[in-house]
Order: C-alpha cells, then sequence, then structure tokens
C-alpha cells in the first residue's frame, strides 16, 4: 500500500504563483540530482548549462483552447460559464456548466451579444453538459474573441496576456490546461539549445481537466487515471530513438512529455509514429523505459504529478528539495519555477 498522505506537504499560500514573470526563463531552477539527492539553485536559461551535444529535448507542442466562456441564459440577465472540455460532433461540445442548475436540456446561452448561442441537448455523465453552438463564421476565430484561458483554481488573478499561458511552441489546438514546464522557454533559449548540438523531438498531448483533480483514495494504487489523447509524428520517434542508441539523454519538459513518451515506447524503450489515449499512472516503483532526465514545475502536495517525480527521483528526495525550495521562497504551481531532474555526475555544467 502506497499512502497518499506520504506525498503531503505544508505550502505557504504566498508562494503560489499568481502571475508569469515578465522575462519566461528569468525564473529560477532547482537542480535536482535523481541519484542523491543533492540540489543547486539556478535561473532557469542556466538550463543550457546542462544540456549536453547529443541530448535530446522532448517537449509537448499542444496548445490551450481559450475554452472558458461566459453567457447569460437567453431572454434573462442569468449568467452562466461554460468550460469546454471535449469535441464530439457537428458543432457539440462536452462542457461543464457552473451554476449546473441553470442548464436544463433545452436552455439556450448567449455568449457576446449573440455571437455564439449554445443550446444544452443532453445532460451526461457527472453532470456534464452536450452543448450544440450555432455562429456565423469560423468557431475558432469566434473563441479566440470570447473565450477566456481556463486557468488552473488556485490562479485567482486575471491574466492580461492570452499568450502567457502557451507554450512559444504550441502548435496544435486541443489542451483544457498548459503543459506548464514549458512556459519558461523563449524562443531565443530554444535557439541557444539547438546551436549547442540537441535535438528537440515535438510531441503533442492534450491536457485534460482531469489533471487538476484531487487524489481522493487514500491507497494510491486505487487512484484511476483520467485519459488523454497523445500523438507522436516519425521524425519525433527517429530523433528518440537515435538519441538512446548513441547513449545519450532523453531529457522531457514536462509530466506531459514524459507521460507521452512512456506510454507509447514499446518494452525495449523504442518509439514509433503512433497515436492514442493515454490513462498512465507513474508512481515510485515504475521504471523508466526512455527518460533520463525531466524538467518540471512544482506540483500540488498528494497530486499524481509530485508521485511522478517521486518515481524518477525518489520520494525522500523530492519532497526534501521541495521543503528547500519553500524555505528558499521559490514560487510554486503553473506560473512559478522550475526544476530539473537529473544525475549531476554525468553532467557537464559549469
Amino acid at each position: 500500500m502506497m499512502k497518499k498522505e506520504d506525498f503531503y506537504f505544508e505550502l505557504p499560500e504566498e508562494l503560489i504563483a499568481q502571475d508569469p514573470l515578465e522575462d519566461r526563463s528569468s525564473s529560477r531552477l532547482l537542480v535536482l540530482d535523481k541519484h542523491t539527492g543533492e540540489v543547486e539553485h539556478r535561473i532557469f536559461r542556466d538550463v543550457l548549462d546542462y544540456l549536453e551535444e547529443g541530448d535530446c529535448l522532448v517537449i509537448n507542442d499542444t496548445k490551450v483552447l481559450p475554452a472558458r466562456l461566459i453567457g447569460s441564459r437567453v431572454g434573462t440577465d442569468a449568467k452562466i460559464e461554460v468550460l469546454l472540455l471535449k469535441r464530439m460532433e457537428n458543432d457539440t461540445w462536452e462542457t461543464l456548466v457552473k451554476p449546473g442548475k441553470k442548464a436544463k436540456v433545452g436552455t439556450r446561452i448567449s455568449f457576446g451579444e449573440g455571437l455564439l448561442v449554445g443550446e444544452v441537448v443532453d445532460i451526461v455523465e457527472e453532470g456534464n453538459r452536450l452543448i450544440r453552438f450555432s455562429y456565423q463564421g469560423i468557431f475558432e476565430e469566434i473563441l479566440d474573441r470570447l473565450g477566456q484561458m481556463p486557468l488552473p483554481p488556485y490562479i485567482t488573478h486575471q491574466l492580461k496576456d492570452k499568450n502567457r499561458y502557451q507554450t512559444v511552441y504550441a502548435t496544435h489546438t486541443g489542451s483544457a490546461a498548459a503543459p506548464t514546464a514549458g512556459l519558461h522557454f523563449t524562443p531565443e533559449l530554444l535557439k541557444k539549445i539547438e546551436e549547442k548540438g540537441v535535438k528537440i523531438a515535438r510531441v503533442t498531448l492534450h491536457v485534460g481537466l482531469g489533471t487538476f483533480r484531487p487524489v481522493k483514495v487514500d491507497n494510491i494504487l486505487d487512484h484511476h487515471m483520467h485519459s488523454e489523447f497523445y500523438q507522436i509524428e516519425k521524425e519525433a520517434a527517429e530523433k528518440i530513438n537515435s538519441t538512446k542508441e548513441q547513449g545519450k539523454r532523453v531529457i522531457c519538459v514536462g509530466t506531459t512529455s514524459c507521460r507521452t513518451i512512456e506510454s507509447a515506447a514499446d518494452e525495449n524503450g523504442r518509439l514509433r509514429e503512433t497515436s492514442g489515449f493515454t490513462d498512465i499512472f507513474i508512481y515510485p516503483g515504475y521504471q523508466f523505459k526512455v527518460l533520463d532526465s525531466l524538467i518540471t514545475n512544482f506540483h500540488l502536495p498528494e497530486s499524481t504529478l509530485v508521485m511522478l517525480v517521486s518515481a524518477l527521483a525518489g520520494r525522500e528526495h523530492v519532497l526534501a528539495a521541495y521543503q528547500q525550495a519553500i524555505e528558499e521562497r521559490y514560487r510554486f504551481f503553473s506560473f512559478g519555477d522550475a526544476m530539473l531532474i537529473t544525475d549531476l555526475s554525468s553532467e557537464s555544467a559549469d
């Protein structure tokens, strides 16, 4: 039995980052040795010092949908908030509606003074609503105008610039949340990384809202993970495979990139062009097939993400590093600082 409370830590509320930094790459970087627990404190752009020629950086190029719509019930002033979860067919979406009691089947909701109108056509599992939308023009363009970023519940500030909740390499729209480890990269930093001879492999995993769902069971082995769509193209699979063959490291940016390649790899750790859904749950005891190092943010206590990083570096090392981060006043969660989990003995860090 592995207990949820084993992954608990006390976090002062003021350390939850509410706003992104002006310069993405100026976040702090805590470097943790996955074998010894040794810690170094750096600035994110120093990540360059820990990457070597021939290594492969795996990034998730998913793009966040501005999926939060605020509207009103047609014919009334009653405010209704709709969160788009999953596109079904014919402009019908599975959604989360607040307050649900105002969204019975047949209810019509107007957004942007009628630019977009939704009708509740069904109520499905967990009380989610199926809404069929009608509009003039292109749905994505209207959504871009009217939609807000679906920021995590612990961020209470309004986001001034929508793009700050996107990575600079976001390409394929479909996420309900950003792969936040990637938010620290700038085009300039990525260019320097490539100039150093590091390969960059793009994979796609569309992050679902389940990423914020707390673990409710005491024994984490009873927890059921949500399912998310992923895709790996041939070029990315070949880059990752050749890196392993040459004895170099595969470094994932974020838990989403990690879950993608670990889900798709065969028992020998090889990848091929593929797509599908993954509900992989990585916790201590898991043997990584492809990943060597991980760039990630600081995660919520008792979350599946803290369990994943503990699988890589050991629970004691991770919780001790988190304690140091708290004492050093690091910024936590989506807009917070970053962590690199690696093997410092094999580094050529200056």
